[in-house]
């Protein structure tokens, strides 16, 4: 995970248009407004399977990056597991930039 990837999560913040937490989340996915899934590589177990099943259902890019505290302090927050991006040019650079 690179600096860029970090600067661009919080640019997207900022602009609003990011979702965090697993119940916010999975409404984005349910409502078709998350155009990526992004959670952290120590998410439990269950949690990151259930965010999965629902990527794969409804065909949601997910990639799984850095720790909680990274995700978190990227977008000036304590520590975020999941975040969800809202806006497909983010999702598309997002997903650039760790290509």
């Amino acid at each position: 995970m690179t600096k860029k990837f970090l600067s661009l999560l919080g640019l997207a913040n900022r602009a609003r248009k990011l979702t965090t937490g697993e119940e916010l989340t999975l409404k984005a996915i349910r409502n078709e407004q998350a155009k990526l899934v992004i959670i952290s590589e120590d998410i439990s177990e269950k949690t990151e399977k259930t965010i999965q099943n629902k990527c794969k259902y409804y065909n949601v890019t997910l990639l799984k990056v850095g720790t909680r505290e990274e995700l978190g302090g990227a977008i000036g927050k304590e520590s975020r597991a999941i975040i969800a991006v809202l806006d497909k040019g983010f999702a598309k650079q997002l997903v650039a930039l760790l290509g």
